[in-house]
């Protein structure tokens, strides 16, 4: 595992759950919101994963959890085996993906080594290659989206709300497009350096009013929904 960075307690990432955090580094999308630059393009220092297990070890009983972040954890080789020896260690797992390797997803699933799961959509279909600074198979996103909603024990959709990129109406597309989903949250854009586009760390996010406005068009297409980062 490449690890390029750890936060040892979080009372936010894991919903209910007292969690550790772990960066992967690398990621195959090129998101110009993102606020993880030196991981998505590998530049972190990495730390060894044996420190990780051993700072878990001694953690058994404060903490409950570990989220994996990044990146795109499932560019991780050893993913699998990482997972099974910190879930050894008694800790429910969360996993942040982009989506794009549902066969890894599934895999995940039929183990039973994913207790949540949480996906980053990134726009409307329409969209998706311009906010992920690639060209998307928007299939695999799709089929990802369908394995979470039929298989996941817990997870959570979410997006996040790019001044300059996406509007209401965008966000409302994205809400029928995952019409009847469990759980949906619209994250504010930070322009906290270094972002994949430097542009952007001259925008400002949208004001609290015209978040709180989309959020309301939004709610009936989830069975929850609910606002990050305001």
């Amino acid at each position: 595992m490449k690890i390029g960075g750890l936060q040892k307690t979080s009372l936010l990432d894991f919903p209910d759950v007292i969690s550790a955090i772990i960066w992967t580094v690398d990621c195959n999308f090129r998101c110009p919101f993102c606020y993880n630059k030196n991981l998505v393009f590998g530049d972190s220092e990495t730390i060894n994963q044996e420190e990780i297990f051993s700072f878990l070890e001694k953690r058994k009983g404060l903490l409950e959890g570990v989220v994996i972040s990044g990146g795109e954890p499932f560019l991780q080789k050893d993913l699998v085996d990482f997972i099974k020896k910190v879930k050894s260690f008694g800790y429910l797992i969360k996993i942040d993906t982009n989506g794009s390797f549902p066969s890894k997803i599934k895999q995940m699933f039929d183990k039973e080594l994913i207790d949540y799961i949480s996906m980053d959509i990134k726009a409307p279909k329409n969209k998706y290659n311009q906010l992920s600074g690639v060209n998307v198979d928007i299939s695999k996103i799709e089929k990802s989206i369908e394995l979470i909603r039929n298989k996941a024990p817990n997870y959570e959709f979410r997006t996040t709300f790019v001044p300059k990129f996406l509007k209401k109406d965008d966000i409302i597309e994205i809400g029928k497009w995952l019409d009847g989903s469990e759980k949906y949250y619209l994250q504010q854009f930070k322009n906290n350096p270094p972002l994949v586009s430097s542009e952007l760390s001259n925008i400002g996010p949208y004001s609290k009013e015209y978040i709180f406005e989309t959020l309301e068009a939004i709610k009936p297409f989830f069975q929850f929904c609910d606002i990050r980062g305001v």
